[in-house]
């Protein structure tokens, strides 16, 4: 037995993975156990649960493998100081003492984690190596081009090349400062959302409005080149030198200082988001012409943060040269602890790739299961009041039936899934039909901005009846967007609205999931690769003709997704969520016991809400 484990740690999104054999045993990122969102700290807790996964401790391991090279991103931090002195000062001053302290020093801290039991060598690969290899190796391809892109590893900020059996080969890269992901990043932090988190709203919020300000990018940041590399101008950007990503010449650019987070959204940030939602999509696709030109490949491997960026991933596939597209689910810097493993396997030891074409990275469910007497003792301990369904048909044709006369339920299934999506094991679901569905579980369930959309989970052999796919494909991750088909659609009430008002405005026969820009961010469900969901899927559409429900990933806004019952049920009781669902174990908020009103106060004290 051979026993590989990949970290990543101390910068975001810190996770552990697991390949025995070649096979991906466990995989989880450290935030489900602490309950800190993006945790940065050494995932002990998802270490101990995927070793625990194989039956194994850490001194049974045979490599352990970490997703960059802390030398070399040093060195970057190092010259990027030094090329701006003076300036960037404090921000030196706050950076240099973390890396002299720990992140320099990463074989010691991560044999302390591993409680000095582990004795052997450590593995370095490169930042982008990880990102390539988390996207070809799990993938379904044979043979594929490779396109990662993010904000920065040690330099490179995008790379391509290839992945053939079992090596992949990269041969072209972007580096630093010049960065798609500094750049959407920078717009994330102008338009007041948090950096490294926030980004989804910008991307959400983009359909809004209109790509005003998007020649201004193209002129005055960007100087961009026709296989999608560019340069940016550095003096509309801080975060080389200072401890904020945009500058005073920025902000004299776009009309005034960034917004300040949780006040009023105004047109000027609508606009900026579809500014930069649409020059990332052109970029993108500069990028994939030219990756597909260069390796003559029809099939192409996405990895890095900017590749969970849905909306530019359904450009990528409808307009793009590549036949088919496999994006890895985990594609931040979490997935870069998969990548290493999987590198140390193949690419470093030579093993055989299996290639599963039905199942790659086994549906992504690679996380902690609860057995149903550590459920129902929980339960008990809480004086809650549950009932058991007798079997899984009796179990979704109640929720289904729950789930029609309007409740809200939360879904927690099996094993818990590794990436940022909730795919239908731990997730919040609701009738796509209702039109007062959306702003409901904004507001009152996840507590977070009314423009937020959901996406859909529509069984696949269903799909093109609602979405303009074609019959064959499939996103069984959530990462792609399309569009709504016409027929579905109805007539606006008032076409004159603009801005947040577009949210009034009843779109489609599921209205729920249809954004403003009548696309859905989409999740195709097979009752092979998740047989359950698929089964309650169906009851819902034996019962109103609807093939599809709306899913939500089972968190509050600053809460990491549920791991545990335990995490479930308390986010159950804090929110104005109707019905629990764990296993067949189904709880209804109104049986609940009353002196549990003052849960939910303490529950959302727990979380940083923004």
């Amino acid at each position: 037995m051979t026993a590989i484990l990949g970290l990543s740690a101390f910068y975001h999104d810190s996770a552990a993975a697991l390949v025995v054999d070649g096979k991906i045993v466990a995989a989880a990122q450290e935030e489900r156990f602490t309950r800190k969102k993006h945790d940065e700290r050494f995932p002990k807790h998802a270490v101990d649960y995927c070793l625990s996964e194989a039956g194994i401790s850490a001194a049974d391991l045979d490599y352990v493998g970490f997703y960059d090279k802390p030398l070399l991103k040093f060195d970057r931090l190092l010259q990027t100081y030094l090329a701006y002195a003076p300036q960037g000062f404090w921000s030196f001053s706050k950076a240099i003492p973390q890396w002299m302290k720990q992140k320099i020093h990463l074989p010691r801290e991560m044999r302390k984690g591993l409680g000095g039991k582990y004795k052997k060598r450590f593995v370095f690969t490169e930042h982008h190596e990880s990102h390539a290899a988390s996207a070809f190796f799990p993938s379904p391809f044979e043979e594929a081009a490779i396109l990662t892109v993010d904000g920065v590893g040690e330099w490179a900020t995008a790379s391509f090349g290839t992945g053939r059996d079992n090596r992949i080969e990269l041969s072209h890269q972007l580096r630093f400062p010049h960065s798609l992901g500094m750049l959407y990043t920078a717009f994330t932090y102008y338009c007041g959302f948090k950096v490294n988190s926030g980004e989804y709203k910008l991307m959400g919020l983009a359909p809004y409005g209109e790509p005003t300000f998007a020649d201004a990018i193209r002129n005055q940041l960007l100087d961009i080149k026709s296989d999608g590399s560019f340069r940016m101008d550095m003096s509309y950007f801080n975060y080389c030198q200072g401890l904020t990503m945009t500058s005073a010449k920025f902000h004299r650019l776009f009309g005034g200082p960034p917004r300040k987070s949780e006040s009023k959204l105004t047109q000027r940030e609508m606009d900026l988001a579809a500014s930069v939602q649409l020059v990332t999509e052109e970029i993108m696709l500069k990028m994939a012409v030219h990756v597909q030109q260069t390796t003559e490949m029809k099939n192409l491997c996405l990895a890095g943060g900017v590749a969970l960026n849905c909306v530019a991933n359904g450009r990528l596939l409808r307009e793009g040269p590549f036949e088919n597209i496999w994006i890895q689910p985990a594609a931040g810097d979490a997935g870069g602890a998969l990548g290493t493993a999987l590198f140390i396997w193949h690419q470093l030891l030579g093993r055989e790739r299996i290639v599963d074409s039905v199942q790659p990275q086994g549906g992504s469910s690679l996380g902690p299961k609860f057995e149903h007497s550590d459920t129902t003792a929980f339960l008990k301990q809480q004086a809650a009041v549950f009932e058991i369904a007798a079997d899984q048909g009796e179990l979704c044709q109640r929720v289904a039936s729950l789930i029609a006369d309007g409740n809200v339920i939360g879904w927690m299934q099996g094993r818990m899934e590794f990436g940022p999506r909730a795919l239908g094991n731990r997730s919040i679901l609701g009738d796509p039909r209702n039109r007062d569905m959306q702003s409901k579980m904004n507001l009152k369930i996840k507590f977070r901005e009314s423009f937020r959309p959901f996406a859909p989970s529509v069984m696949q052999e269903k799909a093109a009846s609602y979405f303009e796919i074609q019959p064959h494909q499939s996103s069984p991750y959530m990462l792609l967007v399309a569009d709504v088909l016409a027929e579905k659609l109805i007539a606006l009430n008032n076409s004159d609205a603009t801005g947040l008002d577009l949210l009034k405005q009843i779109r489609s026969e599921i209205p729920a999931v249809t954004h403003v820009d009548n696309s859905a961010r989409l999740q195709t469900v097979d009752a092979e690769r998740n047989p359950l969901y698929h089964q309650l899927i169906s009851a819902f559409e034996e019962q109103t003709g609807c093939p599809l429900l709306i899913n939500t990933s089972f968190n509050i806004r600053g809460e990491p997704i549920v791991c545990t019952p335990e995490d479930a049920y308390r986010c159950f009781m804090g929110t104005d969520m109707d019905v629990l669902v764990i296993g067949n174990v189904i709880l209804l908020k109104a049986q609940q016991p009353q002196r549990k009103e003052h849960l939910a106060d303490a529950y959302l004290a727990q979380f940083e809400l923004d």
